[in-house]
């Protein structure tokens, strides 16, 4: 694998590196020596996938209050996304920044999101799957959001919201 630093602080674009041969390709998408050897959370506790049937079907922007924060590596395995990560760390260097990057099933790239950070994806494509490993448990009391047309992020979405749920159109303003 290869690992690229983004703009925000402790996010990573993860390229694969395909040995390829007259039957396809193998590559690792995971290795927890790695992860840590890049200064990443190398803890992996749950695995999830997300279905988004049209293109313009927006989630997030999501993140895990403390102590449940989470890191997550995630990756689209059909179909395209415009994946976005926003900065809610105080502390950080680029607190309340954003970075996107487009992740489709072609490009097999993955980006790793650190603790405390924000995160959402449009779809750009009709049937996408998105599969999430995650560094914590899930924890419904924890769970937050921030709004993702919000004016203190100022996200450029490359493309109309379409579908979206009724709760993260309402998350409030971030203050």
């Amino acid at each position: 694998m290869q690992f690229f630093e983004t703009g925000l602080s402790g996010a990573f674009k993860i390229s694969i590196e395909p040995r390829c041969d007259e039957r396809g390709f193998f590559a690792r998408t995971w290795c927890c020596r790695e992860f840590a050897a890049h200064g990443l959370n190398p803890a992996l506790v749950q695995c999830n996938i997300s279905v988004n049937t049209r293109r313009g079907t927006l989630r997030g922007v999501h993140y895990q209050a403390a102590p449940h924060q989470e890191a997550k590596l995630v990756r689209c395995t059909r179909g395209a996304i415009y994946d976005v990560v926003v900065d809610l760390r105080e502390a950080s260097p680029t607190f309340k920044q954003w970075i996107g990057v487009e992740l489709t099933a072609q490009n097999h790239e993955m980006l790793y999101i650190p603790e405390g950070c924000g995160h959402g994806f449009l779809t750009l494509e009709d049937d996408t799957e998105v599969f999430y490993q995650m560094s914590q448990f899930y924890e419904e009391t924890a769970a937050r959001g921030v709004r993702w047309n919000d004016p203190a992020f100022g996200i450029e979405w490359p493309g109309a919201v379409e579908v979206i749920s009724d709760r993260d159109a309402q998350y409030p303003l971030f203050s």
